[in-house]
């Protein structure tokens, strides 16, 4: 089923080449189809039509799974249409059942190289070196070049909220398309933006260590000091705070303790040992 030089048909004997190894240099979507699926047939137009306009920036590798049998159990098949990206030999997105050409093409762009990545690595080694108004001005441009490149929207507002230009980074955040706003990535840095929000006017960390000290039941302390931590990365003391916060007082900062546990595991992306610790602690509490 090739149509271009950016399209192939993969088999067992090709799988390696074709997909492992040119995913070493460009995404590779890998699409799961059989020629009775109908929806397989009514996603097609659209991975051929992405396919050409990308000119190589990605290629799509077709596996027939009636064909195919073995990669199809290989890759845990179980119902078609299904697509799956790879990136440096890995899988780094599993896309279930027919999809949109916006959420392909949101998707895809997360992993094609672009221009704009150039200026995005100037910016990161100018943010590195301290000069940060260099590098905020790079990343302005490479937004306003490029304003589909993801990548340059998150490097200029994490590079914002490390200026401490929150409102910037803020205003940023909400100017970008709904579809990347709903993601994993952006929930966590709208988390970061709140904490540090919080923290910009919080007194230093040893006087609110010190006003927790006098008074454990300053639930404000807490919640400023638990921003603060949460910044500096240490999630486990920020959910500490909260919890004591949940446990002292319910009331306060409008469920303030509960929905900061929420914001830190937006941090640890939901899962692990600590999110399930603290949040059979919440569960507790609050039952």
């Amino acid at each position: 089923m090739a149509e271009s030089e950016f399209i192939f048909d993969v088999t067992q004997a090709t799988y390696d080449q074709l997909v492992i190894e040119n995913s070493r240099k460009v995404p590779v979507l890998v699409d799961f189809w059989a020629d009775w699926c109908g929806p397989c047939k009514m996603q097609l137009p659209i991975l051929l039509k992405l396919a050409e306009e990308y000119q190589g920036k990605f290629l799509l590798a077709k596996i027939d799974t009636d064909a195919e049998r073995p990669l199809a159990q290989q890759h845990n098949i179980r119902s078609i249409p299904t697509m799956k990206l790879f990136r440096d030999g890995q899988v780094v997105e599993d896309i279930m059942g027919g999809q949109t050409e916006t959420t392909l093409r949101t998707l895809l762009d997360k992993y094609v190289t672009r221009e704009s990545d150039g200026l995005r690595e100037q910016a990161l080694q100018q943010a590195a070196a301290g000069d940060m108004d260099t590098a905020l001005g790079i990343l302005r441009d490479a937004v306003a070049n490029d304003p589909d490149n993801p990548r340059a929207q998150f490097d200029y507002m994490h590079t914002a909220m490390s200026a401490g230009l929150i409102d910037e980074a803020t205003q940023a955040m909400d100017q970008m398309p709904r579809e990347i706003r709903e993601g994993t990535e952006i929930r966590r840095l709208a988390a970061l933006l709140d904490f540090a929000r919080k923290a910009q006017s919080a007194p230093a960390r040893p006087s609110l260590e010190q006003r927790i000290n006098a008074q454990a039941d300053d639930c404000e302390a807490r919640e400023l000091l638990a921003a603060r931590l949460a910044l500096e990365g240490d999630t486990e003391g920020a959910l500490e705070q909260y919890l004591e916060i949940l446990r002292r007082d319910r009331r306060y900062g409008d469920d303030a303790g509960r929905k900061g546990l929420l914001a830190v595991f937006e941090l640890l992306g939901n899962q692990g040992p600590l999110v399930n610790h603290y949040r059979s602690q919440m569960f507790n509490l609050l039952h």
